[in-house]
């Protein structure tokens, strides 16, 4: 209990730093500070199938856009149902959507995996474009919530229910242990007798529902969203940017990505409002970690690298019982 206490302290702090932003920073730096908690959470949600589970995906914008279009047409004229329901149903449509694509999907590796789910993504977006129930490339308008810190503190709660999470269900649980068995070596885990397709589609559907969440915040939080801003490639595209430059398959690699991309981009459209300039920046930098820092950003922290090493050592070791597949338990 005493050595819990030291190791969550830092946690609480930081909370109470990040929930009295909204009292210190003015409205600019409010919206600043929000888009990072949302891409933070999005990060971390691709983290899940893309460290942990080892499958790169570039279809995530999809169950953004699903959440967002759930916020857009339940909360419209039409139904207007609250946002709570609006987002528990974006959060579940999401979640079946993951389910059917990944029993299928899942079963492909590498390219094939990622062309799947971008190909799912467009097709989405395409459908977007032509329905009546989404409002075509015209857009849907949400009723408007003049409450910056509203949407701070929606934006925190999701973000903090993500890394909790990530944190509990992958870095302190056995299908965090199965998860990354299968991730090292798929035929290894089905000899441990792992069901490696169940606990594959688990983490998709895990990483699905969040993107979902923060597309309903993020819709009601802008009010009118189309097909364009809300299951745009980009969306999928800076998730993973941000991992990879952050530290893949790292518990803190998304965060760190995610506030070092955000802010270099809204610095970089302040001084200059110049596209150029920022994908020219933008990619110098991920050259350079991907050059120096293989491991991302993260790896700049000591005991990373060591943390890495250990981890795998263990599971060469035997943590995970031969006859469940399930990681042992140590007194």
């Amino acid at each position: 209990m005493g050595a819990a206490v030291p190791r969550i302290a830092p946690v609480l702090l930081g909370l109470a730093v990040l929930a009295s932003l909204p009292f210190v920073l003015d409205p600019y730096w409010l919206r600043i500070a929000t888009g990072i908690l949302m891409w933070a959470g999005l990060a971390c949600a691709w983290n899940i199938i893309g460290g942990y589970a080892g499958y790169i995906s570039f279809g995530h914008s999809a169950f953004f856009g699903i959440g967002a279009y759930a916020a857009g047409i339940l909360m419209g004229n039409r139904y207007g149902l609250p946002f709570g329901v609006a987002l528990l149903v974006g959060v579940v449509a999401a979640s079946v959507v993951a389910a059917l694509i990944g029993w299928p999907t899942l079963r492909l590796r590498g390219a094939y995996f990622a062309i799947a789910t971008w190909a799912f993504a467009e097709m989405l977006l395409q459908l977007a474009n032509i329905l009546d129930i989404t409002g075509g490339t015209a857009g849907l308008t949400l009723p408007p919530l003049l409450d910056e810190r509203f949407f701070f503190y929606a934006m925190l709660v999701a973000a903090v229910v993500t890394y909790g999470a990530s944190y509990f269900l992958l870095e302190r649980s056995r299908f965090g242990y199965r998860l990354k068995a299968v991730r090292d070596s798929e035929v290894a885990a089905e000899s441990l007798g792992i069901n490696t397709t169940l606990v594959k589609i688990q983490a998709f559907v895990l990483s699905a529902a969040i993107p979902a969440a923060f597309g309903s915040i993020y819709a009601y939080w802008i009010t009118f969203i189309n097909p364009t801003s809300v299951l745009g490639a980009y969306i999928a595209d800076q998730m993973v940017v941000m991992v990879l430059l952050g530290g893949l398959g790292h518990f803190w690699g998304p965060a760190i990505g995610a506030v070092s991309m955000y802010l270099v981009n809204r610095i970089i459209w302040t001084e200059w409002a110049n596209t150029t300039a920022y994908i020219a920046i933008l990619g110098a930098v991920i050259a350079a970690v991907v050059l120096f820092l293989p491991d991302g950003l993260v790896s700049l922290w000591p005991g990373t690298r060591r943390l890495r090493l250990v981890r795998a050592l263990a599971r060469q070791m035997g943590r995970l019982s031969p006859r469940t597949g399930t990681a042992e338990e140590k007194p």
